[in-house]
């Protein structure tokens, strides 16, 4: 079996699957129970700042028949004290001394409540500390979480603050409220953070009871932004991931990446590896389905390795990292073209309706006499001369495999278009440009 154990900027783990900062993380029972059934670390429900919680903290968005899609949250951090969660974190790295334990921190704006909290944990035996810069409800309002994550300067200034006296990792976790993560994650690269995770939960409003008017989730009669986490939110984390990891300040520092963001499979857990993540954090999946989903994240990743021949994870952490690009640098002579099997084909037309309705048009119904028998229903038939490859009719298709996208060759030259518009300028022009788009035989040199 494929070999899980991970090294996180010296962090020992015995797999890369590890339960965020988040109510699974909240306490040792918790914690204790998440590694016997299977974890190899966990990131403790950040400590630091009292607060009170409210009720009613959870929002969700439900989509046929599938619960928890998205998860909206205005929960806050730890309301048990600092002194019991400390004791509790020392025991739990006792008992199981191989799994990785990080602690979440978040305190006010100084440089003396910082490094405090920083001396305290570290006496506990914890593996590392997580700078919560990410929060963005409740605690952003006192000038913590995102108000600082959102300033590079700010997160450069309290990571150097931190670093200055710990002797054990620290990780900045990124907001993804923000314009550009880049920035404040070079930030972190300029205060010697020795790793990053990213991203923390998305500021949302949930909805609107349109019975009572109320905001979702309603507090009393009130309302109002919370962070959006679960399934819906992977793709914005994946490409914040490949954001940062493809980034050459971040490469060149080499600082590991832990991956945060609607993870709920192991196939999830690859998708974040493969674009940079070392190790992956979970939390709303395990909100919904408990500590149980990690043996089937072990089973899966361990056989997909195997499948592919991969030993350790180090062998394909990043691998899809170079395959990321911009736009202007995609290859504007590959064309692909829809076809349909019609043996598979159920007649159900989506494939026309959305060609039709939402695309280029180039879908006809034929009455094709497929058989001897007597058919109603005609059948969808693509005009490949005029298909342009936007791949709509297979994405809406309800049947697997019925439509595929077919490379074809159109004469055009293979180049991109910052190529194209360096060497041949004119084609700006519509009327060059369309040339360029029916095939013309545009010379490039």
């Amino acid at each position: 079996m494929a070999n899980l154990e991970i090294d996180f900027c010296g962090i020992k783990s015995p797999n890369p699957f590890w339960l965020a900062s988040a109510p699974p993380s909240n306490s040792g029972y918790q914690v204790q129970k998440a590694f016997e059934q299977g974890w190899g670390g966990a990131v403790w429900k950040t400590i630091g700042a009292p607060v009170l919680n409210v009720c009613n903290r959870y929002g969700t968005i439900d989509y046929k028949g599938s619960k928890i899609i998205g998860l909206n949250n205005v929960k806050l951090i730890s309301d048990r004290s600092v002194e019991t969660n400390l004791k509790e974190i020392k025991e739990v790295k006792k008992n199981f001394p191989n799994h990785a334990v990080i602690v979440s921190v978040m305190v006010e704006s100084s440089k003396e409540a910082w490094q405090d909290i920083v001396k305290r944990v570290e006496d506990t035996g914890a593996d590392g500390f997580e700078l919560n810069f990410g929060c963005p409800h409740g605690m952003s309002e006192r000038g913590m979480g995102s108000a600082m994550g959102q300033v590079p300067e700010y997160t450069c200034m309290v990571t150097e603050w931190v670093m200055d006296v710990a002797t054990r990792p620290v990780i900045v976790k990124l907001t993804p409220n923000i314009t550009d993560i880049v920035q404040p994650a070079r930030a972190a690269v300029k205060g010697r953070a020795s790793a990053i995770s990213l991203i923390n939960t998305i500021n949302s409003i949930m909805g609107v009871d349109l019975d009572t008017f109320r905001i979702v989730p309603d507090v009393g009669g009130k309302g109002g932004h919370g962070g959006y986490a679960g399934p819906a939110v992977k793709p914005i984390a994946l490409h914040l991931l490949s954001a940062v990891a493809s980034d050459p300040e971040i490469q060149k520092a080499k600082l590991p990446i832990s991956g945060i963001g609607g993870v709920e499979t192991w196939r999830d857990c690859v998708e974040f590896m493969l674009l940079g993540a070392t190790s992956v954090q979970v939390c709303t999946a395990v909100m919904h389905w408990g500590f149980r989903i990690v043996e089937d994240m072990i089973d899966g990743m361990s056989n997909w390795m195997d499948e592919k021949g991969f030993k350790s994870c180090d062998e394909f952490i990043g691998k899809s990292v170079n395959r990321i690009s911009s736009f202007g640098d995609f290859d504007l002579g590959f064309q692909t073209v829809a076809r349909i099997d019609h043996s598979k084909c159920i007649q159900c037309n989506l494939c026309y309706i959305a060609c039709n309705d939402a695309a280029h048009q180039c879908i006809d119904l034929k009455d094709l006499k497929l058989s001897d028998q007597t058919n109603e229903r005609l059948w969808p038939v693509v005009r490949e001369e005029d298909c342009v490859g936007c791949d709509l009719c297979s994405k809406v298709c309800p049947v697997d495999d019925c439509i595929s996208m077919v490379e074809i060759e159109t004469g055009r030259p293979h180049i991109t278009w910052n190529e194209l518009v360096a060497k041949k300028p004119e084609v700006l022009e519509w009327d060059k440009m369309e040339e360029y788009r029916q095939g013309a035989n545009i010379h490039i040199h």
